[in-house]
Protein backbone atom coordinates (compact mmCIF):
# COMPACT_ATOMS: atom_id res chain seq x y z
CA UNK A 1 0.00 0.00 0.00
CA UNK A 2 1.53 3.29 -1.05
CA UNK A 3 1.91 6.24 1.26
CA UNK A 4 -0.08 9.33 0.40
CA UNK A 5 1.36 12.86 0.37
CA UNK A 6 -0.76 13.83 3.36
CA UNK A 7 0.61 10.85 5.37
CA UNK A 8 4.18 11.92 4.56
CA UNK A 9 3.50 15.52 5.64
CA UNK A 10 1.88 14.35 8.90
CA UNK A 11 4.90 12.15 9.68
CA UNK A 12 7.32 15.04 9.05
CA UNK A 13 5.31 17.30 11.37
CA UNK A 14 5.39 14.61 14.07
CA UNK A 15 9.14 14.17 13.70
CA UNK A 16 9.71 17.93 14.03
CA UNK A 17 7.45 18.09 17.10
CA UNK A 18 9.69 15.58 18.86
CA UNK A 19 12.66 17.95 18.56
CA UNK A 20 10.92 21.09 19.89
CA UNK A 21 11.25 20.20 23.62
CA UNK A 22 14.89 19.21 23.06
CA UNK A 23 15.63 22.51 21.31
CA UNK A 24 13.93 24.49 24.10
CA UNK A 25 15.93 22.63 26.74
CA UNK A 26 19.20 23.21 24.87
CA UNK A 27 18.48 26.95 24.59
CA UNK A 28 17.76 27.21 28.32
CA UNK A 29 20.92 25.26 29.15
CA UNK A 30 23.00 27.68 27.08
CA UNK A 31 21.45 30.72 28.84
CA UNK A 32 22.04 29.10 32.25
CA UNK A 33 25.68 28.28 31.41
CA UNK A 34 26.37 31.83 30.21
CA UNK A 35 24.93 33.32 33.41
CA UNK A 36 26.58 30.84 35.78
CA UNK A 37 30.04 30.72 34.27
CA UNK A 38 30.57 34.29 33.13
CA UNK A 39 34.02 35.69 33.98
CA UNK A 40 34.26 37.56 37.28
CA UNK A 41 31.07 36.06 38.71
CA UNK A 42 31.12 35.89 42.51
CA UNK A 43 30.04 32.32 43.35
CA UNK A 44 28.96 33.37 46.86
CA UNK A 45 26.45 35.82 45.42
CA UNK A 46 23.02 34.27 45.30
CA UNK A 47 20.22 36.59 44.21
CA UNK A 48 17.86 37.51 47.00
CA UNK A 49 14.43 38.99 46.52
CA UNK A 50 14.81 40.58 49.96
CA UNK A 51 17.67 42.97 49.12
CA UNK A 52 16.30 46.48 49.58
CA UNK A 53 13.26 45.21 51.48
CA UNK A 54 12.47 45.28 55.19
CA UNK A 55 13.90 42.32 57.10
CA UNK A 56 11.30 39.76 58.18
CA UNK A 57 9.97 40.69 61.60
CA UNK A 58 10.00 37.17 62.97
CA UNK A 59 10.95 36.88 66.62
CA UNK A 60 12.52 33.64 67.80
CA UNK A 61 12.86 32.34 71.35
CA UNK A 62 16.23 32.63 73.02
CA UNK A 63 18.49 29.61 73.01
CA UNK A 64 17.84 28.36 76.51
CA UNK A 65 20.99 28.47 78.65
CA UNK A 66 23.04 30.59 76.22
CA UNK A 67 25.00 33.37 77.91
CA UNK A 68 27.25 36.12 76.67
CA UNK A 69 30.82 36.92 77.77
CA UNK A 70 29.48 38.74 80.83
CA UNK A 71 27.52 35.66 81.97
CA UNK A 72 24.13 37.29 81.29
CA UNK A 73 21.59 35.40 79.17
CA UNK A 74 21.84 36.18 75.45
CA UNK A 75 18.62 37.96 74.40
CA UNK A 76 16.24 36.32 71.94
CA UNK A 77 16.40 37.02 68.20
CA UNK A 78 13.93 39.82 67.47
CA UNK A 79 14.56 42.30 64.63
CA UNK A 80 12.31 44.80 66.45
CA UNK A 81 14.99 44.93 69.18
CA UNK A 82 17.92 45.71 66.87
CA UNK A 83 17.60 49.33 67.99
CA UNK A 84 18.15 51.23 64.76
CA UNK A 85 21.73 50.09 64.30
CA UNK A 86 23.18 47.90 61.55
CA UNK A 87 23.19 44.20 62.39
CA UNK A 88 24.84 41.20 60.78
CA UNK A 89 22.33 38.33 60.93
CA UNK A 90 24.15 35.00 60.75
CA UNK A 91 22.25 31.75 60.07
CA UNK A 92 24.17 28.83 61.56
CA UNK A 93 23.93 25.34 63.08
CA UNK A 94 26.21 23.15 65.18
CA UNK A 95 26.00 20.37 62.56
CA UNK A 96 27.23 22.73 59.81
CA UNK A 97 30.93 22.19 59.05
CA UNK A 98 31.38 25.52 57.17
CA UNK A 99 29.87 27.29 60.22
CA UNK A 100 32.94 26.18 62.20
CA UNK A 101 35.16 27.56 59.45
CA UNK A 102 33.62 31.04 59.60
CA UNK A 103 33.20 31.20 63.39
CA UNK A 104 36.57 32.85 64.20
CA UNK A 105 35.65 35.62 61.77
CA UNK A 106 32.33 36.15 63.55
CA UNK A 107 34.14 36.30 66.90
CA UNK A 108 36.49 38.97 65.51
CA UNK A 109 33.60 40.93 64.01
CA UNK A 110 31.73 40.94 67.32
CA UNK A 111 34.77 42.63 68.92
CA UNK A 112 34.71 45.58 66.51
CA UNK A 113 33.10 48.85 67.52
CA UNK A 114 29.79 49.48 65.82
CA UNK A 115 29.24 45.85 64.82
CA UNK A 116 26.35 43.83 66.21
CA UNK A 117 26.00 40.16 65.28
CA UNK A 118 22.71 38.31 65.69
CA UNK A 119 22.42 34.53 65.34
CA UNK A 120 19.60 32.49 63.87
CA UNK A 121 20.21 28.89 64.96
CA UNK A 122 18.72 26.70 62.23
CA UNK A 123 17.11 23.31 63.03
CA UNK A 124 19.51 22.48 65.83
CA UNK A 125 19.26 20.79 69.21
CA UNK A 126 19.71 23.17 72.13
CA UNK A 127 22.43 21.07 73.76
CA UNK A 128 24.39 20.92 70.49
CA UNK A 129 24.08 24.67 69.90
CA UNK A 130 25.25 25.35 73.47
CA UNK A 131 28.19 22.96 73.07
CA UNK A 132 29.21 24.57 69.77
CA UNK A 133 29.21 28.09 71.23
CA UNK A 134 30.69 26.89 74.52
CA UNK A 135 33.75 25.54 72.69
CA UNK A 136 34.14 28.24 70.03
CA UNK A 137 32.74 31.32 71.77
CA UNK A 138 29.50 33.28 71.49
CA UNK A 139 29.69 36.22 69.06
CA UNK A 140 25.95 36.90 69.17
CA UNK A 141 24.36 39.91 70.85
CA UNK A 142 20.99 38.28 70.05
CA UNK A 143 20.37 34.61 69.27
CA UNK A 144 17.24 32.64 68.58
CA UNK A 145 16.32 29.02 67.97
CA UNK A 146 14.62 28.37 64.62
CA UNK A 147 13.64 24.79 65.41
CA UNK A 148 11.03 24.51 62.65
CA UNK A 149 13.04 26.33 59.97
CA UNK A 150 10.15 28.75 59.37
CA UNK A 151 12.20 31.89 60.07
CA UNK A 152 14.93 30.76 57.68
CA UNK A 153 12.32 30.38 54.94
CA UNK A 154 11.07 33.91 55.60
CA UNK A 155 14.66 35.19 55.37
CA UNK A 156 15.10 33.39 52.03
CA UNK A 157 17.83 31.08 53.30
CA UNK A 158 19.10 28.46 50.84
CA UNK A 159 21.39 26.70 53.32
CA UNK A 160 23.71 27.34 56.24
CA UNK A 161 25.74 29.35 56.78
CA UNK A 162 24.29 32.52 55.33
CA UNK A 163 24.64 36.09 56.55
CA UNK A 164 22.63 39.25 55.98
CA UNK A 165 23.49 42.88 56.66
CA UNK A 166 20.44 44.71 58.00
CA UNK A 167 20.69 48.50 57.85
CA UNK A 168 19.71 51.09 60.45
CA UNK A 169 16.22 51.35 58.93
CA UNK A 170 15.66 47.56 59.05
CA UNK A 171 16.30 47.06 55.34
CA UNK A 172 18.36 44.10 54.10
CA UNK A 173 21.41 45.59 52.39
CA UNK A 174 23.45 42.50 51.54
CA UNK A 175 23.35 38.70 51.58
CA UNK A 176 26.38 36.41 51.74
CA UNK A 177 25.89 32.71 50.99
CA UNK A 178 28.36 30.22 52.42
CA UNK A 179 31.02 30.79 55.07
CA UNK A 180 32.21 34.35 55.52
CA UNK A 181 35.66 35.20 54.21
CA UNK A 182 38.04 37.99 55.23
CA UNK A 183 37.59 39.52 51.77
CA UNK A 184 33.77 39.54 52.01
CA UNK A 185 33.97 41.12 55.45
CA UNK A 186 36.36 43.86 54.31
CA UNK A 187 34.77 44.67 50.96
CA UNK A 188 31.06 43.94 51.45
CA UNK A 189 30.04 43.67 55.10
CA UNK A 190 31.99 46.27 57.08
CA UNK A 191 31.45 49.10 54.59
CA UNK A 192 27.68 48.51 54.83
CA UNK A 193 27.75 48.27 58.63
CA UNK A 194 30.08 51.12 59.47
CA UNK A 195 29.35 53.43 56.54
CA UNK A 196 33.03 53.59 55.58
Amino acid sequence: MSETTSDTKARKKTNLAVFIPFAAFAALAVVFAVLMFRPGRDITEVPSMLIGKTAPEIALPAIEGLTGPDGAPTPAFDPAQFGGKPVLVNVWASWCVPCRQEHPLLMALAEQAGVTVAGLNYKDKTENALGFLGRLGNPYAFAGADNSGRAAIEWGVYGVPESFVVGTDGTILYKHTGPLTPEAIETEILPRMTGE
